[in-house]
């Protein structure tokens, strides 16, 4: 969602800011601004509604120059897009301010700063705490003094940095619930709320705790922790090569990044030279952990939510473990009774999700036997919260619709199944090791599917008109359905859903007419036979049909129905098969219709607000 780029420096420092702000786009937003602190001591402010791009125009058309300054990118929530509510946000041309969360108390702190005497110029949450800052700061409190007021007075989640004319050298910072990281330099210092937007400056990284404040300047850093001492933080040497942050022959990241997943899946499988899956890849003390488990509770949002949901048809099925999955902005929220021995497994593409985030660290002690975390990027708040970790080394995602860091949570999740249902005896060892020399070869059926890209544009030219879709699967296809419903929707803003293919009777039968597409998940299973009878149910109503399935499945054209025939493949690969496919038919879609599919609207990549 939102983005924070700082930069306390002995060199010009607006060409870093702007550079940072361009690495945050794939997060989503709506507005952009930055603030600089010249050698006159005088604030410089640019804010532009829209793209980076504009805030790059606004500063090569009138350049602000400075050593120290603050950038960001706004995902609304208080109040419209707009450049007067984009940040950062100024209290008296003497302090400015950046702010990702949301601050719940912020009406009752509007009366407060007014009744002071504070003009707002802004319908943003945010802005009070600028006020706030200069109130304290002229009070006589040091920078780090009034940030350490002002917070103790938010009730919510944030990640702020700020500035200050009176103190130029300064940059203070403060984090709870939304990431921050410091990026340490060679006399400079930075902050960003996702290391990537540093990564052309720097490779050590600290990555602050909840509660947090930081003061940085040039030449030096100062870390108060929630209990207001100062600490010492770990610093973090990234050791991977950067990586390009660029969409190479294609025309989109998204594009790009569903043709990346045979090397993406190959990245992620952790298989030794015996074609065998060790507990140890999950972590530390795995073993012991999970010796212990009777049962799973996965808690995901969006996206993975569909990876946990299919990953409870391979545990219970092929490991014999009890799965519950839940969105977890529900979860948190509601009187649970877990089953006796329940491993807690969290997964999130970014590691920064709020809802996950917050349901992992408000269990209760002794709710769960562990927890695990699954996710894309090492370091995040979910990795480091966590007592097992598995990173999917999915690579960087830039489309904010994901594909290679679902279809690489779903190979986690299978590894997932084959240890345990191995250490409780569930699994034999002939099959345990069928299913991996099927994981091993994911990468290679997956090409196979890739190579049908002109096919699927083609085919997705039939929906360019259409206003809504129906996705059906049964079993484990049912969250392959959902999840192309999610994909359709978010990049082509066709309204999609997505049904059990059994319960057309019971509702969504009466939507079926030829103005609907209907686009069946449809490979050679046991449940092939009930599927097919739902299908006949549409056709016989009129209902256009476009089916995926493989030769097997016997399905062929005909009148009111167009078959997409996949490869034949082992049926615990079917899920990601067939979802590469689904993905590439929401590009088509999108691409034909000329949405926006890296940054599609009223969407963030990283969901970092509740």
């Amino acid at each position: 969602m939102c983005g924070i780029v700082a930069v306390a420096a002995r060199r010009e420092a607006s060409e870093i800011l702007l550079e940072g702000l361009r690495r945050l786009e794939y997060r989503g937003y709506d507005s952009a601004g930055m603030a600089l602190i010249d050698n006159e001591k005088n604030l410089l402010l640019h804010k532009k509604l829209g793209r980076v791009s504009e805030l790059m125009k606004a500063q090569a058309m009138e350049p602000h120059l400075g050593c120290v300054g603050i950038a960001h990118t706004r995902w609304a929530t208080h109040g419209e897009p707009s450049a007067a509510n984009a940040h950062p946000h100024i209290s008296n041309q003497r302090v400015a301010l950046v702010h990702n969360g949301i601050i719940e108390n912020h009406a009752a702190l509007r009366g407060e700063m007014i009744d002071l005497g504070y003009e707002f110029t802004s319908t943003t949450d945010s802005e009070v705490i600028v006020h706030l800052l200069h109130h304290f700061l002229r009070d006589g409190e040091t920078m780090l003094g009034a940030m350490q007021k002002a917070v103790g007075r938010l009730q919510g989640a944030y990640a702020l940095a700020a500035l200050d004319t009176e103190n130029p050298g300064q940059i203070v910072a403060a984090r709870e619930g939304s990431p921050l990281v410091v990026g340490v330099g060679i006399g400079e210092n930075f902050l960003a709320s996702d290391q990537l937007a540093l990564r052309q400056v720097t490779d050590r990284f600290i990555y602050l705790e909840e509660g947090d404040l930081v003061q940085i300047t040039s030449a030096s850093m100062q870390v108060i922790d929630l209990s207001g001492q100062r600490v010492e933080r770990q610093v973090t040497r990234i050791s991977e090569a950067l990586e390009t942050i660029d969409r190479g022959n294609y025309d989109h990241f998204m594009h790009k990044e569903i043709h990346q997943q045979p090397r993406a899946l190959a990245d992620a499988l952790q298989i030794d030279a015996d074609r065998r899956i060790s507990a140890k890849c999950f972590g530390t003390g795995a073993e012991a952990v999970f010796d212990r488990v009777a049962a799973i509770q996965i808690v995901a949002c969006g996206t993975s939510y569909h990876a946990g949901m299919v990953a409870r048809y391979w545990l219970e099925q092929l490991a014999g473990i009890p799965c519950q999955v839940e969105v977890a902005s529900e979860f948190r929220y509601r009187t649970r009774v877990q089953h006796p021995g329940t491993l807690l497994v969290t997964v999130s593409q970014s590691g920064e999700t709020a809802d996950t985030l917050a349901a992992l660290r408000n269990v209760a002690e002794g709710e769960f036997v562990g927890s695990l975390a699954i996710a894309n990027v090492d370091n995040s708040s979910l990795v480091r919260a966590s007592d097992l970790v598995f990173l999917t080394r999915a690579g960087a995602e830039i489309g904010v619709a994901s594909t290679k860091a679902f279809t690489t949570q779903l190979v986690a999740l299978m590894m997932l199944t084959i240890v345990l249902g191995q250490r409780r005896g569930s699994l034999t060892e002939n099959k345990a090791r069928e299913l991996t020399n099927a994981l091993h070869s994911l990468p290679e059926f997956v090409q196979q599917v890739l190579e049908l890209d002109p096919t699927i544009e083609k085919l997705a030219e039939a929906f360019i008109n259409k206003h809504h879709t129906l996705f059906l699967g049964r079993g484990i296809h049912y969250p392959v359905a959902m999840e192309g419903a999610l994909k359709l929707k978010e990049i082509s803003y066709i309204h999609a859903e997505a049904y059990p293919a059994g319960e057309l009777k019971h509702g969504p039968l009466a939507l079926v007419d030829a103005d609907m597409p209907i686009v069946a998940v449809a490979p050679t299973d046991d449940l092939l036979e009930k599927l097919r009878s739902n299908l006949e149910e549409v056709r016989s109503r009129g209902g256009e049909l476009y089916v995926f399935a493989d030769k097997e499945a016997g399905f062929a054209n005909g009148p009111g129905l167009r078959v997409l025939q996949l490869p034949s493949c082992p049926e615990v690969l079917m899920p990601i098969v067939y979802t590469v496919a689904l993905q590439l038919l929401s590009y088509h879609v999108a691409l034909h219709k000329g949405t926006d599919l890296d940054k599609p609207r009223n969407l963030a990549k990283s969901v970092t607000v509740e």
